[in-house]
This record gives C-alpha cells, structure tokens and sequence, in this order.
C-alpha cells in the first residue's frame, strides 16, 4: 500500500510541475503545439440554432449528454432496437446501463437522441464547446431567443410557456407532465441568417410533426409524458452556467469534483469515466481532466489488486507448513509485477493526456514491453468495436456469411449478363444502321445512273434516214465535241464509281 501512495505522489508531483521542469523532448513538443481551438461567434450560433428555442432543462440536459459521444452513441442503438419504449418507461429499462444521467435522460426523446447519432461530429463540437465555452455558448442561446422572439416565432402557447425575466427570455413546458419537443426551420424562425458563410445546422421534421397553421414557425408531434422533476438540469443564467437543480431519482452526483467548481456544489460536473476513450480537443479541459482520470484508473487498478487477492486467498493451500511460504512468494512477485505493468501504463497514459495529442510521445514502441503493447492494442481494439456504428461481418454465422457471398456472386453474375444484353442490342442497332446507310447509297447510285442515261440519249445526234440529206455527214468539229462529251460523262462516272 506504501509503494501505490508513492507512486500516486510522485504522478501527481510531476504533472503539478509540468510547467516549470519537463524534459526537452516535453519542452520541444510544447513549443510546437497548436494553440487550443477556440468556437467563435459564428459557429456557436451554427451549431446551437436547432435547439436554442429548446425548453431550459431539455437543452441543459442536451448539452450534458453531448460530453459523452460514445454513450450517445450507444443509446441510439438502445432507442431504434426499443422503439415502443418514450418517456418515464424509457429511462426507467435503462437503469442498469453505465452511462451518464443526462444520456439515460434522453432516451426519454428517441427523435434527438437519433439526430445526435446522426449528426455525430456537431455533437462532439457541441459537447466541446460547452466544457472549454460555458459562458460564451450560453450568451449565444440568449442572443438566438432574442431574434426568435423579436421576429415574433417564440411566443407562449399550449406547448411552451415563454417567460421575459428582463434581458433573459426562459423557455419551460406548458404543463410540467407532459414536455413537447419542437422542430423549427433556423432559416424562418430567426429571419435572415447574419453568417452567409456559416449556415446553421439544420434537419428535415420528424415524422409525425405538423404546423397548427402554415404561418406558425414551429412543428409539433405528440406529448411526451414525464414524472414531476424528471429535468435535474437547469440554467443559472446570471452565472452564465448550467447546474444541477436538484437530485432527482435519475441523477447521481460524480465522485470527481473540479477544483474550479468548488466552491458552487450546485454547478454541474462533468463526469470523465462517462467520457470513455474520446479525447478532449480544448488543452485547457483536457489538463482540467486529466489528475480525475489517473485518480479513476487507480481506483480501478485498487480493485484489481485486491479482486487478485480475494482470487489468491480462496484458492486451497497444502497443510503442510514448509508449502506455504513457497505458495505465497509467487503471487507477491505476480502482485509486484502487475503493479510495474501498470505504473508503465499509466506514465503512459499521463502522457498523452498532459501532452498536445499531434506529438508522439518520447518513448518508442520498440522500448515498449510486449505484454503492454499487446494491452494498448487489445484496448483500441474494444474502442472501435464500441464507436462502430453497425456488425462487422466478421461477427455474423458463418452460414450467413455463405449466404451473403452466394447473394452477392448471384447479383454480379446478373449484372454481367444485363451488360452482355445491352451491348448485344448496341451491335444489332449499329448493324441496323450500316445496312440502311448501304441500301440509301445504292439506290442514289441507281438513280444517278438512270439520269445519266436519258441525258445521254438526249445528247445522241439523230439517224441519217431522219436527217436532211444535206446534215448526214458530220463535220470534224462535231466529230470533236462528241469525243469531248464522251470523255466528260467518263470522268463523271469514275467519281461516282470511286465514291460509291
């Protein structure tokens, strides 16, 4: 237990003196490390358009479950495998889940649960920006509401009541039992969109979803019946932060606690574990994060040790005295042995998390231990299988795979004969062609041959008997020009040959 609070310490000391002593590999990465991404005006309001006219705990709860992409993830999948499950009973099925609160609250709204897992990169930027942009991304939501309700779309009716606390304009359901969630255009309900070149995110209405009356900007489907104090998240607008308005049954308080947020304990906390393996973009949450993080892993590592005690100690050991000191020599050096296996991981991992995530880190693979290497490698294994939206073939029965090959062999062998068909009636139609080509030259052929005939005819002198007696013989001029003729109508005719 001394050597675990030793090592522990030691971590801790090294990432609290990470700015001033780090080693030049650490200094030359830092040096060349991108600045923190920060979401400027425009594109807050192009991510937050859809949703900024949401009631404020279904978009505070909206915003939590955001920090969490793979739990998003996993509950879509939940939602379309259970599609008769909405509400209270939804929530209720998905108790024994280990995922955040905020995202077992959603399963409640299966519509914006599958728009998030659709629409996954505005999700994890959603969920950026509220961790590094709090108070910015909340002004925001304040800013949308306004041009909304000066255009005169966001007004109270039966499904919402709109409230004006001075400059704060607070959106809660009409009746606290029943919550409708609204669709709207971004492009009417705000008027004439100020960023051209940030166009707000935007999708087609849910079905089921209709407008009262054609010039109201809202759609709404049916009510989704929720208990009293189903939303544990609110806004605290004059803090410019979210926060937690009370316990509610499905809302458990993380164990990890900010040093930032101590001192408001109604603030809401964002919990890492729940975070799985997606890592932070912002610099500044991930280092807020990262001592919560190697805390849990401890934690994890704790009970190991002692779940391979508890494992040691039921096993069943020889009576004989002289056994027993060589039975437990061997699982302490297992013990220590495990317990190096993980400091190196976790130096590791520390790593990662303090450094810019472009850098490799100091120590090659090669240096690596091959036990830890095939560890890290099983690990981002079991993360893509988790992020990868649908089976891989390699999970199906080997009998569907074979069915599979055979449907596809069969569907390429009938696209290949469609081809040969078509290229078949392609050649009869260009045979087609070329003999209706032939038949129209032969016969301007046999025309011209015909004129030619009469026109030869035309131009032979008449017989001696019809002649005077005076024209029968020829003079040598005419004898000339007929020569003359017959050489032309030779020439004409070996044109006509040579382009037939």
């Amino acid at each position: 237990m001394n050597t675990r609070k030793t090592v522990l310490a030691t971590l801790l000391a090294a990432l609290a003196a990470a700015p001033l002593a780090v080693t030049p590999v650490t200094a030359q990465a830092q040096a060349h490390a991108p600045a923190a991404h920060v979401y400027t005006q425009a594109e807050l309001d192009q991510m937050l358009a859809p949703i900024a006219l949401y009631p404020d705990g279904l978009l505070s709860q909206v915003l939590m479950a955001a920090t969490y992409p793979i739990e998003v993830v996993e509950a879509a999948r939940w939602s379309r495998a259970n599609p008769g499950l909405r509400g209270d009973d939804a929530v209720r099925a998905v108790q024994n889940e280990d995922w955040d609160p905020s995202v077992k609250s959603l399963v409640a709204f299966p519509e914006i649960l599958q728009r998030m897992d659709e629409k996954l990169e505005w999700t994890r930027a959603l969920g950026d920006a509220f961790l590094a942009q709090e108070p910015q991304l909340m002004d925001q939501v304040q800013r949308l509401r306004q041009r909304a309700a000066a255009n005169g779309n966001l007004r109270s009716d039966e499904q919402i009541h709109v409230v004006h606390e001075g400059p704060v304009i607070v959106v809660r359901p009409a009746r606290p039992e029943y919550v409708y969630v609204p669709y709207y255009d971004p492009l009417v309900v705000y008027g004439t969109w100020w960023w051209p070149d940030y166009r707000p995110v935007y999708w087609a209405p849910w079905p089921g979803y209709a407008r009262p009356r054609p010039s109201y900007a809202f759609w709404w489907g049916r009510p989704i019946g929720i208990s009293v104090g189903f939303f544990f998240g609110d806004f605290d607008w004059g803090r410019r932060h979210v926060r937690v308005a009370h316990n509610s049954y499905y809302y458990r308080q993380p164990v990890y606690y900010s040093r930032a947020y101590s001192g408001d304990r109604t603030r809401w906390q964002h919990d890492p574990h729940h975070r799985r393996t997606v890592a932070y973009r912002n610099t500044e949450v991930r280092q807020r994060f990262a001592t919560a993080q190697m805390e849990r892993r401890e934690t994890v590592r704790e009970e190991r040790r002692d779940g391979r005690q508890s494992a040691f100690q039921a096993q069943p050991r020889s009576a004989t005295p002289q056994a027993q000191p060589q039975a437990v020599a061997p699982a302490q050096r297992f013990d220590r042995r495990e317990d190096r296996r993980d400091d190196r991981r976790d130096d590791r991992r520390a790593e990662r998390q303090v450094a810019p995530a472009p850098i490799a880190t100091p120590t090659p693979p090669a240096a690596q231990p091959r036990v830890d290497r095939r560890e890290d490698r099983r690990e981002e294994r079991r993360a893509e299988r988790q992020a990868t939206p649908a089976a891989t073939p390699a999970t199906q029965p080997r009998f569907e795979q074979r069915d599979d090959r055979r449907a596809e062999r069969q569907a390429a062998e009938a696209q290949r004969q469609a081809q040969q068909q078509a290229r078949q009636a392609q050649e009869s139609q260009r045979q087609a062609q070329q003999q209706a080509q032939q038949q129209a030259r032969q016969a301007q052929q046999q025309a011209r041959e015909a004129q030619r005939q009469v026109q030869q005819q035309a131009r032979q002198p008449q017989p001696a008997a019809t002649m005077p007696a005076a024209q029968a013989p020829q003079t040598p001029r005419a004898e000339r020009q007929e020569r003359r003729e017959e050489r032309r109508e030779q020439r004409e005719h070996r044109k006509d040959r040579d382009k037939g």
